[in-house]
């Protein structure tokens, strides 16, 4: 094989989107969702993970955290990892979800968080029994298995569109 049939061959593989977000608690264990304002719902920050720029997934996460809600907070472990196929609802190639632990944030750091105004109208605090109202797809899933992980140490969690697989 040539060089220009490898690029070829490489250019012609599927695409796959990656995203990496960090899961933020309080001392009462609720969850921190941000707002976007480019769509409907709640989220977690993150984002997508510049991989041309040879970004890792951590690297994206912890970039998108102190983008998005100005905490640079050096990530913990690998919650889960989530395979996330198209439909109908999302019309976009398959995506890669890495979800890593924040940590439980202080009074101090709550206070001092300072949304992208480009990007987001506003966060909150989420007891774990409210998530499936502000995340009812496959990303309160992702939650609800990370929190497991959290709790029982099982993890991480292979998960496919939020359910557990291994």
């Amino acid at each position: 094989m040539t060089i220009q049939d490898y690029t070829t061959y490489i250019a012609g593989l599927p695409r796959v989107l990656v995203g990496a977000a960090a899961l933020f608690r309080d001392a009462g264990g609720r969850v921190l969702l941000v707002e976007p304002n480019y769509r409907e719902g709640w989220a977690l920050p993150g984002g997508t993970v510049e991989s041309d720029a040879g970004e890792t997934p951590r690297q994206g996460a912890r970039r998108e955290t102190v983008e998005e809600i100005g905490l640079d907070v050096e990530l913990g472990p690998l919650l889960a990892v989530d395979w996330v196929p198209p439909g109908p609802l999302r019309p976009r190639p398959p995506l890669v979800a890495y979800l890593y632990d924040g940590g439980v944030l202080g009074a101090a750091q709550l206070e001092s968080i300072a949304l992208q105004e480009e990007e987001l109208l506003s966060w909150r605090l989420v007891a774990p029994q409210e998530l499936a109202e502000y995340l009812p797809s496959e990303l309160g899933r992702r939650v609800s298995a990370a929190l497991d992980v959290l709790a029982h140490g099982n993890g991480p969690a292979e998960l496919e569109d939020g359910h557990r697989v291994g």
